[in-house]
């Protein structure tokens, strides 16, 4: 079966930073629904469309098409009294943007009485090597298409 609109995708991958580094490995297959349903970026969607099962590929993504570029009018100051006691760096929250969008901030650093967030993705600004490969094809059942994403093994559990 092709990699087509509605059809969920089961693969493993890798994610490399410009210098070489693994920033994450799947250890176990990961599912998402194919056709735009902003499950996976749209660069590796536009890769997979029209493969099938054991295809590989490695793209060599710009941080604009990868996790986007740095957005520093996401990293907010807050004191540390707004927060509940024990906030600790890696923690992540909802708050919203300046333009009062929610967002998942992470606590990325604690000076003082002050409690650095940060509303970028980790890897926001980075070029980004990606290896995946194609371990099955099938059709999306019309619970997942209705709810947006993959069911099951792989994919999201309800």
């Amino acid at each position: 079966m092709k990699i087509t609109q509605d059809t969920v995708v089961t693969m493993h991958y890798k994610v490399v930073n410009a210098q070489g580094q693994v920033l994450d490995k799947a250890q176990q297959p990961t599912s998402y629904l194919h056709g735009g349903y902003d499950n996976t970026l749209p660069k590796i969607e536009e890769a997979l469309e029209g493969q099938e099962v054991g295809f590989a590929i490695t793209l060599n993504l710009a941080a604009a098409d990868a996790f986007g570029e740095r957005d520093e009018s996401l990293v907010q100051t807050i004191p540390k009294t707004e927060f509940p006691p024990g906030v600790k760096v890696g923690g992540q929250l909802r708050g919203l943007t300046p333009d009062g969008r929610d967002q998942v901030f992470n606590v990325v650093k604690i000076k003082g009485d002050k409690v650095i967030l940060d509303g970028n993705h980790p890897w926001a600004g980075l070029n980004l090597s990606m290896t995946l490969k194609v371990l099955d094809v099938r059709a999306a059942s019309a619970d997942e298409v209705t709810h947006r994403h993959a069911h099951g093994d792989h994919g999201h559990h309800h």
